[in-house]
């Protein structure tokens, strides 16, 4: 059948029942309008099966989708938010999602907790990478997981004891590294600099569980000014926000490694808070380390982004914006 001079066709799909056509749209029903909007269709459900009218193209687009997210189902997958809309955007841009595979890479942080899954491919490739490369560079805006990940995988290694502890470092930019005149003892100086880090620590692992691993050192946060001098070796090192790392920093951090240690730098080129943002040692970093053998780049964009679509958006606009107008001064 065609209609406007483009084919149109039908698709009935048979579930089991309407729980589990339920589950697929992660128990939100407002997801249909979801599938509808991006795909150009009309989409019915009833009981266990569900219709797909429109053309051609969208039709077979939504078939996909919801045949992905079924095996991804049947094979333990628990489709959530954030992992329906990462099939919608996959099957859209790419026409398939490969939601399987995410759930092939997810990282068991605690008996206590649920994995952590990596909810688009670009953060598979970043967690896979982790794991097999001492040093890592994940770069990228705001909410794409590449801090999360970064310390999912390190609680994952210090589980099976491929590290002794996990370090976790960052420039704290707002006190000009000079943390002395605070009150308290090195964490609790550095603690709010760190705040994202520990956030993730405490999303992973029971409170006492924490407390225990920063008792006995398998856990440490120290500024990163306290860097300078030390080995760190058999850890799993985060330096996180080091695009607000000085060049002599990044350099001083990046010739601590011993042996045994891996190591993942995260941060985002685009918003350095240094006087002069040419000076930042990530800039540098990347520039300098781009091909060397063991270490690895993971260069994470807007479509990453998994705080919510209207983060996704703000990011994108913001892209777009900055874009436009840096073209027109050059």
């Amino acid at each position: 059948m065609s209609q406007n001079g483009l084919t149109t066709s039908s698709q009935i799909l048979a579930f089991e029942d309407g729980r589990v056509v339920h589950s697929l749209l992660a128990n939100e029903p407002k997801h249909l309008k979801v599938i509808e909007e991006r795909f150009g269709v009309r989409v019915t459900t009833r009981e266990g099966w569900v219709r797909i009218d429109g053309q051609q193209e969208g039709v077979e687009k939504v078939r996909r989708l919801f045949e992905e997210l079924a095996t991804a189902r049947e094979q333990g997958l628990v489709i959530r938010k954030d992992e329906f809309r990462y099939a919608v955007d996959s099957v859209d841009r790419q026409g398939v999602a490969r939601l399987t595979e995410l759930y092939e890479a997810r990282l068991s942080v605690s008996p206590k907790k649920s994995p952590i899954t990596p909810k688009t491919s670009r953060q598979k490739e970043y967690v896979e990478a982790l794991q097999r490369y001492p040093l890592v560079f994940g770069t990228g805006p705001a909410g794409t997981g590449k801090t999360y990940l970064a310390v999912a995988v390190g609680v994952a290694l210090l589980r099976k004891e491929e590290v002794k502890r996990i370090v976790l470092t960052r420039p704290a930019v707002e006190a000009g590294e000079e943390l002395g005149f605070l009150p308290g003892d090195v964490t609790e100086k550095v603690l709010p600099y760190l705040r994202p880090l520990y956030d993730a620590l405490g999303d992973m692992l029971d409170p006492e569980e924490l407390e225990r691993l920063f008792d006995r050192g398998s856990i440490e946060i120290a500024p990163l000014a306290y860097m300078r001098g030390r080995t760190l070796a058999h850890s799993f090192v985060i330096l996180d926000e080091a695009q607000n790392t000085s060049r002599e920093q990044m350099l001083m951090f990046l010739t601590r490694l011993g042996p045994g240690s891996r190591c993942v730098v995260t941060g985002d080129p685009t918003q350095i808070d240094l006087p002069k943002p040419k000076d930042s040692g990530l800039l540098e970093a990347l520039q300098a380390l781009r091909g060397v053998r063991d270490i690895y780049i993971c260069q994470f964009d807007e479509s990453d982004v998994i705080r919510g679509p209207l983060v996704q958006e703000i990011v994108r606009a913001y892209s777009v914006y900055r874009g436009t107008r840096d073209a027109g001064q050059l």
